[in-house]
């Protein structure tokens, strides 16, 4: 068994850390990470400059690029043989409904589901990882049992919320379908020392979408959500209707 892990958070993040060391006696271990935070990168990848790749004392390697970038490279040319797995986390903050599509953490994941194979995002529900040891505990079991009995056949990706409160080690497991949030607050208007207007990307907006069996609804229980994930963005209902609309009908 060889465990890729990356992250969106840097490779200095304490989750990250906190994620290889609960892969640890699971299997041969590979980190790279992204240089420097890299959060709401999404699926980016850099085509505009070359990358570079560093090795940090604790032999993780890092590269001046995205969450992306990183496990984009390892698979096409830096690891010398595919992993069985790709782990990504644990992020510094909920990724739940809508933030799936902007979040570096499931991207990472992601990327190695693209080259098939399968993987896992983990989030750690509030920022400034409080209980890591207790959502890594959670991560470790996620992850040795998704080796011994796969959830599902061929290449699977996983987004795993743990919530950040004590016990949570001992959290029921609930699989969950993507909650929606409400619209981003209001951009957030300021000026620049030379009196230059400049712009922030409002907060998330509240969830709107929160019923029994989302995401949020289980977090919100205490539970630690587990949601199985696709890449297919067709909206296959709308393809009979489309059809006739192309064709005049």
């Amino acid at each position: 068994m060889r465990i890729l892990v990356a992250n969106d958070d840097g490779y200095l993040a304490p989750g990250l850390q906190a994620l290889v060391r609960a892969c640890e006696g699971l299997g041969e271990i590979d980190v790279f990470a992204p240089e420097q935070n890299a959060s709401g990168t999404s699926n980016s990848l850099t085509l505009n400059r070359p990358l570079s790749l560093y090795t940090a004392a604790n032999g993780f390697r890092y590269i001046n690029g995205t969450p992306s970038d990183s496990v984009h490279l390892a698979l096409t040319g830096l690891l010398p043989v595919k992993p069985d797995l790709v782990v990504s986390g644990i992020n510094n903050g909920a990724n739940m409904g809508d933030d799936t599509v902007y979040s570096g953490t499931v991207a990472a994941a992601m990327e190695g589901y693209l080259f098939g194979v399968s993987a896992i995002a983990f989030s750690l529900t509030e920022k400034g990882w409080p209980h890591l040891d207790e959502a890594a505990a959670v991560a470790r079991r996620v992850i040795q049992q998704a080796i011994e009995r796969p959830p599902t056949a061929g290449p699977w990706l996983l987004n795993v919320n743990i919530p950040a409160r004590v016990g949570v080690s001992r959290a029921p497991w609930v699989v969950t379908r993507l909650g929606r949030r409400h619209a981003s607050e209001p951009v957030i208007a300021q000026t620049n020392p030379r009196g230059e207007p400049i712009y922030w990307i409002g907060a998330a907006g509240d969830a709107r979408e929160a019923g029994e069996g989302t995401d949020f609804h289980a977090v919100a229980q205490g539970h630690v959500s587990i949601t199985p994930l696709q890449v297919d963005l067709t909206h296959h209902a709308a393809l009979p209707a489309m059809r006739q609309w192309a064709s005049g009908a």
